[in-house]
């Protein structure tokens, strides 16, 4: 068997398969760009279309997200303004502050640059 996917970055499982424009680990669950590295070799984080991130971009929630402690949640449409890259828990890398709600981590892959 020709493997030429790259294993998962997050349990090193070696049976990764894609799964449209994304990479997927059928141990873990874990789901990842396929092109996540540019060329000297650091991550990039994408939105849920495809546009590259950077710190202090304003990116909009693309679906209606439930927050503990919150009875509304962060409706889809809402504008998050100045955002930071990090590596946080889980899947979670975007580091911001939602107006109404305070300051919290989000996916990348629920948000869209506006």
């Amino acid at each position: 068997m020709d493997q030429t996917l790259p294993p998962c970055p997050q349990c090193s499982c070696e049976f990764t398969y894609e799964m449209g424009s994304l990479l997927v680990c059928p141990e873990c669950a874990h789901e990842w760009a396929a092109g996540a590295v540019d060329d000297e070799g650091t991550d990039v984080i994408r939105d849920a279309v495809g546009n590259v991130l950077a710190d202090g971009d304003t990116v909009t929630v693309i679906k209606t997200l439930k927050v503990k402690g919150s009875p509304t949640g962060i409706k889809s449409g809402t504008k998050v303004r100045n955002i930071r890259l990090v590596k946080g828990v889980g899947d979670h890398d975007i580091d911001c502050k939602v107006d109404g709600i305070g300051p919290m981590q989000l996916k990348s892959s629920v948000v869209k640059k506006a």
